[in-house]
Formats: C-alpha cells, sequence, structure tokens
C-alpha cells in the first residue's frame, strides 16, 4: 500500500490487547499505509488466545512481554520489504492498551541505548525484563491491594479525588503492589517500570521513555490536579517506586529522537522525533477529535463515554484522566456494561427480531414515552450497580411490563438518560457548541441516535472510527511537532475529514427531558437502596 512517491508523514502506532497496529499519515491528514501483526494467528509460538493468558484462577491475565517486541519487529520488516520510505517520516507516536505494566530488569538501559541494526529487537532484548509475563488490564486479581491503598488514603472517594478514579484491580498501582507483595525478588532487580504505552515509546528512543499525564491517570499513582506523583499512593503500593517510574510528561511532550537502531537498520531520518506514547482510549479521543464541550458514545457490547471536561468531579464510578491534547483539561470515561446485547435482547422480545419494528417502536411513541420509565439490566451493571429490571409508570408505580413499543422506548431513553446523568455527576455539562460523536453498530440506526440527541439536547454526528487509536496516534505526532509554537490540537487537525450530521434535537425536547432526568436519577437512587445491602465490591474489567 506504500506510495513510491515520498510523503512526508507520521506514523501512528497501537500497541493493543490483540495486536501492534500502524497508520502513516500525510500532512493532508491522509491515511496511505497501514499494516499489523495478529498476536493469535502470526506469534503462535505465545501460546495467547485473544492476546493475552488467563491463568487458573481466573483472575490473572498477562501478556508476554517479548511477544509485544516481536511484534513490532515484524510490522518493521513487512514495511521495508513494502517499500516503505521510512526517511520520509517526520515523526511518530502511539498507544498502549491502558494499565498493563512491563517490569525492565537492572541493566536493561545499557542494552536499550547500544542496540545493534544486524540484529532484531527482540533477539537483542531477551534478558531484559524482570517480569516476562506482564499484567493487563483484563486482570483482576488485586482486590486485597485495591482495599489497602483506599484505606491507605482515607478511602474510595478520597483516592477518587486524588488519582482521578477509586481503587479498581487493573489499575496499575494495585499490579505493583502485587508484584511486590508476590515477587519481591523481581521487583527489587527492576530498574523501570512502563507502561504499556510508554515502554513500545522506549523500544523506538533506545532508552526510558516517560509515562504520560494521560495514560499516567489510569495508575491511581498520579495526582490529576497538579499532574505529579503522589506520595501517599506510591508509598502504599512498593518501596522506590518514584525512581522505578521516572516522571511523568505532557501528553504533547516530544521525548527524543528515534533510535539510531532505526536510522541504520530500516533508513528513518536521524530527525524523526518520538512524540510521547499515551492509552488507547486517550488516542481514540484524539483519533475521533473531540473538542471542549464534546461527548462521545461508543455503543458496543458495552457503552463507553467518551467525555472532554474542563473541570472535573472525580466520582466513585468512572475515571477522570488528564486530556492527551490539552494540558489544561481532562478527559473523562463512563462503562456501561448492558449494551448492544440489552439491545438485541429487548429487539427479540419486542420487535420480531427486527431492527426495522424496532425502530417503527420509536417513531410511533413520543418523546418521554408518556412518562414511562425502564431500568434494564440483565447483567450486574457498573454505572451504577444495579442488575434486573425494574419499570415505572407516570405515577412512580412499578409494573412487570410494558407494551412493546413502550418498552422499545423506555430501554433507549432509559439507557440515554443513565449516561447523561452520570456524565453529568463527573462534571460534564452540554455546551451551545457540543456535538455527540456516536460509533459502534448502534450508531446506524438513526431512530436510536434521534432519542440520544433529543435526551442530550445536542446534534449527534457519526464517524468512522476504524483505527481511532492508531490514527489519533498520528494525530498526535503532528501536533507534538507544533507544540512548542503553542498551536491548539483542534488546528492541526483541521483537515481531517469531518464527522456527519445524523440527529438534531427536536423541538421542545429539553423540556420534557429535564424533569424525566430528574425523576430517573431519583428512581435509580430507589432502586439500589431497595435491590441491595452494600456489596462486595466486584472485580471489574473495562471494554477495550
Amino acid at each position: 500500500m506504500a506510495e513510491p512517491a515520498a510523503r512526508r508523514c507520521c506514523l501512528g502506532w497501537d500497541f493493543s490487547t490483540q495486536q501492534v497496529k500502524v497508520v502513516a499519515v500525510d500532512a493532508e491528514l491522509n491515511v496511505f499505509y497501514e499494516d499489523s501483526v495478529h498476536f493469535d494467528r502470526d506469534l503462535l509460538e505465545f501460546g495467547t488466545q485473544g492476546g493475552v493468558h488467563v491463568h487458573e484462577d481466573g483472575l490473572t491475565v498477562t501478556s508476554p512481554v517479548l511477544m509485544w517486541v516481536q511484534a513490532l519487529d515484524i510490522i518493521l520488516e513487512k514495511m521495508k520489504a513494502s517499500g516503505f520510505d521510512f526517511s520520509q517520516v517526520l515523526a511518530l507516536s502511539g498507544a498502549g492498551q491502558q494499565h498493563g505494566s512491563v517490569y525492565w530488569k537492572a541493566g536493561a538501559s545499557r542494552v536499550l541505548t547500544s542496540l545493534s541494526p544486524d540484529l532484531l529487537l527482540h533477539e537483542q532484548l531477551q534478558a531484559c525484563f524482570s517480569i516476562t509475563d506482564c499484567p493487563v488490564w483484563m486482570d483482576s486479581s488485586t482486590t486485597a491491594q485495591c482495599r489497602q491503598l483506599e484505606a491507605a488514603v482515607g478511602g474510595a472517594q478520597a483516592l477518587s479525588g486524588l488519582t482521578g478514579s477509586r481503587a479498581y484491580e487493573r489499575f496499575t498501582g494495585n499490579q505493583i503492589a502485587k508484584i511486590y507483595q508476590q515477587k519481591p525478588e523481581a521487583y527489587s532487580h527492576t530498574e523501570r517500570i512502563s507502561l504499556v504505552s510508554s515502554f513500545a515509546a522506549s523500544l523506538f528512543l533506545g532508552s526510558y521513555s516517560p509515562i504520560d499525564h494521560s495514560d499516567g491517570s489510569g495508575m491511581n499513582l498520579l495526582r490529576i490536579q497538579d499532574k505529579v506523583w503522589s506520595q501517599a499512593c506510591l508509598a502504599a503500593c512498593a518501596p522506590h517506586l518514584e525512581e522505578k517510574l521516572g516522571p511523568a510528561v505532557p501528553s504533547c511532550s516530544v521525548v527524543g529522537s528515534i533510535s539510531s537502531y532505526y536510522v541504520r537498520r530500516y533508513g528513518f531520518s536521524s530527525g524523526c522525533k518520538v512524540v510521547a506514547f499515551t492509552g488507547d482510549n486517550p488516542a481514540s479521543l484524539a483519533g475521533m477529535r473531540l473538542e471542549e464541550g464534546d461527548i462521545a458514545v461508543s455503543l458496543g457490547t458495552s457503552d463507553t463515554l467518551f467525555l472532554w471536561l474542563q473541570e472535573p468531579t472525580p466520582a466513585l464510578e468512572g475515571h477522570i484522566f488528564c486530556s492527551p491534547v490539552d494540558p489544561q483539561h481532562y478527559m473523562a470515561l463512563l462503562c456501561f456494561k448492558n449494551g448492544s446485547l440489552m439491545r438485541e435482547k429487548i429487539r427479540d422480545e419486542s420487535a420480531s427480531r427486527s431492527w426495522g419494528e424496532f425502530s417503527k417502536a420509536l417513531q410511533s411513541t413520543e418523546m418521554g414515552n408518556g412518562g414511562n420509565l425502564g431500568f434494564y439490566f440483565d447483567v450486574m451493571e457498573i454505572t451504577p450497580e444495579i442488575i434486573g429490571r425494574h419499570r415505572f409508570t407516570a405515577e412512580n408505580r412499578e409494573v412487570s411490563a410494558f407494551p412493546g413499543d413502550v418498552e422499545i422506548r423506555a430501554l433507549i431513553e432509559g439507557q440515554f438518560m443513565a449516561k447523561k446523568i452520570h456524565a453529568e455527576g463527573l462534571g460534564y455539562r452540554v455546551m451551545p457548541k457540543t456535538k455527540i460523536l456516536a460509533t459502534g453498530g448502534a450508531s446506524h440506526n438513526r431512530d436510536i441516535l434521534q432519542v440520544l440527541a433529543d435526551v442530550f439536547g445536542a446534534p449527534v454526528y457519526v464517524i468512522d472510527t476504524t483505527n481511532s487509536a492508531c490514527v489519533g496516534s498520528a494525530y498526535r505526532a503532528f501536533h507534538g511537532l507544533a507544540a512548542g509554537t503553542g498551536m491548539p490540537f483542534s488546528e492541526v487537525v483541521k483537515l481531517a475529514p469531518n464527522p456527519r450530521l445524523a440527529a438534531t434535537p427536536t423541538l421542545g425536547a429539553s423540556q420534557i427531558y429535564e424533569a424525566l432526568l430528574q425523576r430517573y436519577a431519583k428512581l435509580e437512587q430507589r432502586i439500589l437502596t431497595q435491590t441491595r445491602e452494600p456489596p462486595e465490591r466486584i472485580p471489574q474489567a473495562q471494554a477495550h
């Protein structure tokens, strides 16, 4: 796919759970090259399923670090064989699956700085890691460490106020604490701990890359307000941790020039810059080009909300990260487990398994559904922690069933009202210039998007997010080159393809939903208090 004519470009990398991908984006922001290496298919010797090893306890989930290194070797060799002109690459950046961690053994930095261009990376880095199978975001084995961390700083809300999230099993600080407690020798032989993102950047730099503020926000260790490590959190996790992590840097930082290894082996220019790598979710926010006040709704197996925040209010639910594209602002992430599978179930039960009939039901029922509200959680929800189906009439009387068309509207309105209420709980506010970017399977259904526009009171656009973390990384590389000039990210990406308008709010929608949202929030609290005692914390993985 590479083109013979020289094209100045930036590369965007994505070290995700199941594969390593790369895109090349030219100065007009066109993607003109892409490639990938799939771990299960292309690196069979590591024996992964879905890119990971699930251990016997069902809770511990790891990935072999040398598999990631070898995947980079394979993809670079493929690019070289295709005739890709590396000399035209101005800068590169990338993304890593969030929360995963890599443990460099004492002496590894010397190997990194003296790589031989005659050998592949994985041949030279074999002995550089004190932990060979790295914990990743799917791991939920650290409940005890989560409890210890929250207790050390005064509780879950106090930790969230400091770091943007309560303690989560997959968050890196808790994973580091477990390694220190269970493998103290390996921990003591570790000279640097990287996130997957900063590990990948280190491979390109030929030296340890710092962790960036945005991905660093997913560790339960970084104080998100002043963007420095929290001494209390570090002390609660493991000794000497600050020196093993190194300083954190703004996400748009140029962390150095590419290692001479790549200049000599692949023909990169020695002036090619490496811009700090970040997490896959922050990189996707960059790829979707969210701006102040915008919100992205990914309507997939689980529904995920990406929010752009000015003044966050950290809560016991959701996650707040430093923004990957604006050092003054923040992003938030909210995950809802009952997404497309719940929509498909109600379609099957109430619309004869037909999306056409489902859409007709939304068209034939009025905004606000005559005051009927529904909560549909067939699996234990994350936000809020509720399970079961609960239906209420306009008089707040709980009933066991709705007519089919009322059921369908109650589901879709309820799903979007929950998203708006919990987004506002983290400090989000719809602004006059707010855009909602919808992605995922349900974003193809115009009637569902109309309800989204009506509930939020903002226009809904659809956007192609294939490779959004990769493309976002290439955009961030361009931004890193321009960041010294103070140019905002939105200016750097103004040539990128625009999202397509799909729905605008119906006249009068805001008045109808304002009252309904208040009722929905009160009923949610009522269900919470009725349906459960304070729960045991449920280890939760997040969709990536």
